[in-house]
């Protein structure tokens, strides 16, 4: 098991040869580049390949080691050991290690600004290309250029991304996984499973039952 870079010691090793790893997202493309054996995952808290273990920054490492606890000793004491870090929740491996407005700078331009703070605040809003270059009084061709020199991405993903994380959010509280589709804008629960599966590799009732094995 690895905490942060420690997966560096361990790749140089052989250990993650053919298999799949993390560490924390600063040098996540330095470890692919330096290993290009190892399938780096950079946006999970901790990642599971057999009887390997790899975790991003410490405060992943603690997340990490209450799954271990809760395997070995089941989720009972694994509250318990949470409570007495004073930890809110253990996270599950397959969360995010930051949220769309965290992962990217605040743009610097006020009009992409405007149109950021909205998905943000509402994103259940419509957010398609047209409508968000609409409401800023930009051409969508613009607004994509905007998004792909300040953010490195396009509208579509950033969207996306915001939405995942407000379901993920909405999950953990313990909502029903229909009123989470709705809510975040993904309109129907089987759009919002298809973009967990693609991002996280578990279904929102999966992530949803995950955080309820840990809260209390």
């Amino acid at each position: 098991m690895s905490i942060c870079t420690g997966s560096f010691a361990l790749a140089a090793a052989g250990v993650l040869s053919g298999r799949r790893a993390t560490t924390h997202w600063r040098h996540a493309a330095r470890l692919a580049r330096a290993h290009p054996d190892v399938e780096v995952l950079p946006d999970a808290l901790f990642v599971r390949d057999g009887d390997i273990f790899t975790s991003a920054g410490v405060s992943a490492g603690i997340d990490l080691a209450l799954a271990l606890v809760e395997q070995d000793h089941g989720p009972d004491l694994a509250r318990t050991v949470a409570r007495g870090l004073v930890m809110f929740m253990q996270r599950p491996g397959g969360q995010s290690q930051f949220s769309a407005p965290l992962r990217m700078p605040r743009p610097s331009t006020p009009t992409l600004r405007e149109v950021t703070d909205l998905v943000s605040a509402q994103p259940a809003l419509d957010h398609s290309a047209s409508a968000m270059a609409s409401r800023a009084g930009v051409s969508a061709r613009h607004l994509a250029r905007l998004f792909a020199s300040e953010l490195d991405t396009t509208p579509a993903k950033y969207v996306e991304q915001v939405r995942l994380d407000h379901a993920k959010s909405l999950l953990g509280a313990g909502h029903g996984v229909a009123e989470t589709a709705r809510a975040s804008g993904f309109g129907s629960s089987e759009t919002m499973r298809r973009v967990f599966v693609a991002r996280l590799g578990i279904s929102p009732s999966q992530y949803r039952a995950r955080f309820e094995t840990t809260v209390s």
